[in-house]
């Protein structure tokens, strides 16, 4: 029986198209047509494999040791796969001498491996070398120059090939780090070295003496530094360690690069953010706001109440806005290297929480203010002071609470460099940045509400000419439009955002938030205090410039307490 099969086996190898030699529990075949050879659940490599066999695979075998030279008689052969084989522990030196026309290698899932360092040896065709998920941690030598550790690869790929390898890939192994010159003489175009989570080190000089690679992939490792390379395409996603970049007069040739942390992708590009204009329009006119209300002479009303906390939530933002601003001075326009450490310190969150206090707060009492205004108007009657008390008590305790959820961990300002809380991985953050948009989204809403009923009630007043009644739909369109301006745009791609649909990158997010977010902050002086004829009358009062101008004003929709409405100013009676 044992005779019938070995002539079977013989002959097979001849035949054009053959499957099939058994052999206890061994089984091997043979493709005649594509001159494919595949072995599993054998002991050994079997050595009847016909000489001009162009692919072997070998898997799910129980060979330990793949030998010198055992695949030599084979000099067509283009490709040799082996995977998924528990037992193999060792590829002895020479193991794939004289394949001169193999173009393709791929070793995966021997968890025990020990490939020795001669092992690949005069391969002038080789393009494809896949090494994966073999708990490799240590690549054969082939410069005969031991490494100085095993865990490191000193001159690794000396001598593999004259020609271009097109793809290397060393995934999910034991390597833990790759030293200088490890790749000299080579010439390689994608090196894969993802999965590699032991992989704490490429030295800056790993590639010197190799011509590529010009595609490098480190995803989901533990590197801290970037190898110097003429990359085209880099791929670091995932890994957390690498903070710091090189100097960008490395990268000359980078086309592409997809790394973990945004704030380094702004080291590839020109475009320099500037919030110097917000940040002095935030700063000085709400604490011109603050210093004018606070030290009048006259009594405090609900307006001027109201007034001062919407000055210190924009406030607030100037502040947010100067810390990022001062961070960014201090790293001398470097921020991309520095602002991993930023985002994670408590810098970020003593900014992130200021933001978050400012936009919460400044929403609240813009909404408060619109209140006031239509119920003053509607009824004639203004609040007592007891009542916007407790509403701004709210007000505070609403904007606090959303401003320290971030810490305690629902959402983060540790996502982005710019401190907001943009996290929405888990169902309880993305409940929570849903629930602020929602609500800003309601407050915009009210804010219309409100000043379109003032208008109307004003509109259909017998006392107001037709033209007080334009100047003052004029001002409504202003706040209206203004509060548009910041919310809108920010609510809608937020939204859209939170709900995991992203309709732009997380860097025009950035953008946007920077540039559109403290629009309220630098024009709300203005349109609340600047331009109203009560904080002129109390500002002249202040700087002793104008004594007389108390006597000017037209007194027109009075409050109780005789001082003029701050939208007063555009309805004055001829």
């Amino acid at each position: 029986m044992v005779l019938l099969m070995m002539l079977y086996f013989s002959f097979d190898c001849f035949m054009p198209h053959t499957e099939g030699m058994f052999a206890g529990s061994h089984f091997c075949s043979l493709n005649g047509s594509t001159r494919y050879f595949f072995c599993n659940k054998v002991h050994e490599i079997p050595r009847y494999i016909p000489k001009n066999t162009t692919s072997v695979e070998i898997k799910l075998t129980q060979i330990s040791v793949l030998h010198r030279a055992a695949l030599s008689e084979l000099h067509e052969l283009k490709r040799i796969v082996v995977s998924e084989n528990d037992a193999l522990e060792r590829i002895e030196d020479y193991a794939f001498y004289n394949l001169t026309e193999l173009k393709e290698i791929t070793i995966t899932k021997s968890k025990n491996l020990v490939i020795q360092k001669d092992a690949f040896w005069r391969l002038p065709k080789l393009q494809h070398l896949t090494i994966s998920n073999t708990g490799l941690k240590f690549l054969p030598d082939f410069s005969k120059i031991n490494s100085a550790a095993l865990e490191f690869l000193f001159n690794t790929f000396l001598g593999l090939t004259i020609a271009t390898i097109t793809e290397l890939r060393l995934t999910g192994n034991g390597i833990r780090a790759i030293d200088s010159y490890a790749f000299d003489g080579t010439k390689i175009e994608k090196l894969f070295l993802m999965g590699n989570q032991q992989l704490s080190h490429i030295h800056p000089y790993a590639f010197i003496g190799a011509e590529g690679p010009i595609v490098l992939d480190i995803s989901r490792t533990s590197v801290h530094t970037l190898p110097e390379s003429m990359l085209k395409l880099l791929t670091a996603t995932y890994v957390s360690s690498l903070r710091k970049l090189p100097s960008l007069e490395l990268f000359t040739e980078l086309k592409q690069a997809n790394l973990t942390y945004a704030s380094h992708c702004c080291a590839f590009n020109n475009f320099k953010k500037s919030v110097k204009n917000q940040i002095i329009l935030a700063m000085v006119g709400n604490c011109a706001v603050l210093l004018v209300l606070l030290t009048s002479r006259y009594k405090l009303t609900v307006r001027r109440f109201l007034m001062c906390h919407l000055a210190f939530a924009d406030l607030c933002m100037g502040i947010y806005l100067l810390i990022i601003a001062a961070k960014d001075i201090q790293t001398q326009s470097r921020y991309y290297n520095y602002g991993i450490d930023w985002q994670m310190g408590a810098g970020c969150h003593a900014a992130g929480f200021f933001t978050v206090i400012s936009y919460g707060l400044s929403v609240y009492t813009l909404t408060a203010i619109a209140l006031e205004r239509w119920h003053t108007i509607t009824y004639a009657m203004q609040l007592c002071l007891c009542h916007p008390c407790t509403i701004m008590a709210a007000g505070w305790l609403f904007a606090l609470l959303t401003a320290l959820l971030p810490i305690f961990g629902v959402s983060s300002y540790s996502k982005t460099s710019i401190c907001l809380p943009m996290d929405v991985e888990t169902v309880i953050s993305q409940g929570y940045v849903m629930l602020l948009l929602l609500l800003n989204v309601a407050a915009f809403l009210i804010v219309c509400v409100c000043y379109m009923s003032i208008y109307l009630t004003v509109h259909n007043a017998t006392f107001v000419p037709a033209h007080a009644n334009m100047r003052i739909a004029k001002c409504m369109a202003v706040l209206i439009f203004t509060d548009f301006l910041c919310m809108a745009p920010i609510s809608f791609f937020a939204i859209s955002a939170s709900l995991k649909l992203p309709l732009i990158t997380v860097s025009h997010a950035k953008v946007l938030l920077v540039f559109f977010s403290p629009v309220n902050s630098c024009s709300n002086p203005f349109l609340y205090a600047f331009f109203t004829q009560t904080f002129k009358r109390d500002f002249f009062i202040l700087t002793k410039i104008s004594s007389g101008q108390n006597e000017a004003m037209v007194p027109s929709l009075k409050t109780s307490d005789g001082t003029l409405y701050s939208l007063v100013h555009v309805a004055q009676v001829h």
